[in-house]
């Protein structure tokens, strides 16, 4: 099966665990050698995908840019990001990415790192205007770069799978902006071409799109353990949710940023991929942990049946 890792961005959160992990799920279980044989079982097939907001309003700080976050009608609180907080966010996510992908090569793992852009990996429309709630008033405001995924670039994952490398994949993705024929750079008379630009977008959800398109199993690594019944008590960890009053549960108990990615859960479950786990990156496995029980497990049926 392919499993789609999200390592997270906060400052708690130490990726080292899941990239020797990564290393481990790649090479496969040891199994005895033959003449046809390595010495190594199967190897499973991983593409990582990587945050990094907490890196980029660290770099806003030392910049003296002031980061800005909104809020939602839904209630949903996430970053705004005008053109000069993109330009650190590419600056930001560029270096994770390659800081990332140079910590699986030295594991052994042949690494390839790539943005939303590359290939129109990541592809959708941008938002350039959203809806926010300012002093208890609904508004519009302008000028975010931001957008939402409608296609992943699977023939570009498959080609890099079937090749045996591990794709490191983030955000920014592939913004579509319509443009008139008058900015249409071909000059014949043909529909004119969006213009394609770089937009922020959710990790959590980028992660969740390439593991719904792929059919794969998705691992939210993150500084908790799971997600629990009283975020206040570790104690009280959900472990599997396959129902849909289990779900609705899942979705009461979850404050904050785990609530984001319950969202992001729900999208990868209901575009097909068949499990998703909320887990702890510090654990000294955190992949394997994940995958062999540890965390909240989240399966398909719990969301058919809402």
């Amino acid at each position: 099966m392919t499993t789609i890792i999200k390592v997270g961005g906060a400052r708690a959160v130490d990726p080292a665990g899941a990239l020797s992990d990564v290393a481990t799920l790649v090479e496969g279980e040891q199994s005895e050698p033959s003449e046809q044989s390595s010495g190594h079982g199967p190897r499973e097939d991983v593409v990582l995908v990587h945050g990094g907001s907490t890196a980029v309003d660290d770099t806003l700080e030392r910049l003296g840019i002031e980061p800005e976050y909104v809020e939602t009608p839904s209630g949903v609180v996430g970053r705004f990001t005008d053109a000069e907080t993109m330009e650190v966010f590419e600056m930001v996510f560029g270096h994770l990415n390659t800081q990332l992908v140079a910590g699986l090569q030295s594991q052994g793992v042949d690494a390839i790192g790539l943005n939303g852009v590359d290939g129109k990996l990541l592809y959708g429309p941008r938002k350039s205007a959203v809806r926010v709630v300012e002093d208890g008033k609904k508004k519009i405001k302008r000028g975010d770069h931001s957008g939402t995924i409608k296609e992943v670039n699977t023939d570009l994952l498959d080609s890099l799978l079937d090749g045996g490398y591990v794709p490191v994949a983030a955000p920014p993705m592939a913004g579509s902006e319509a443009r008139s024929a008058s900015e249409n750079s071909s000059g014949d008379e043909e529909e004119p071409r969006d213009e394609i630009v770089p937009v922020n977008t959710d990790a959590d959800r980028t992660a969740a799109a390439i593991a719904a398109a792929l059919d794969a199993r998705l691992v939210l690594l993150t500084d908790v353990a799971g997600v629990y019944e009283d975020p206040d008590d570790p104690e009280t960890l959900i472990e599997t949710v396959e129902t849909g009053e289990e779900w609705q549960a899942l979705e009461a108990a979850a404050e904050g940023f785990m609530s984001r990615k319950i969202m992001a859960a729900e999208e990868a479950l209901d575009g097909g991929a068949p499990e998703v786990v909320v887990a702890d990156a510090n654990a000294d496995t955190p992949v394997t942990d994940a995958v062999s029980g540890g965390g909240t497990h989240m399966f398909q049926e719990a969301i058919e049946e809402l």
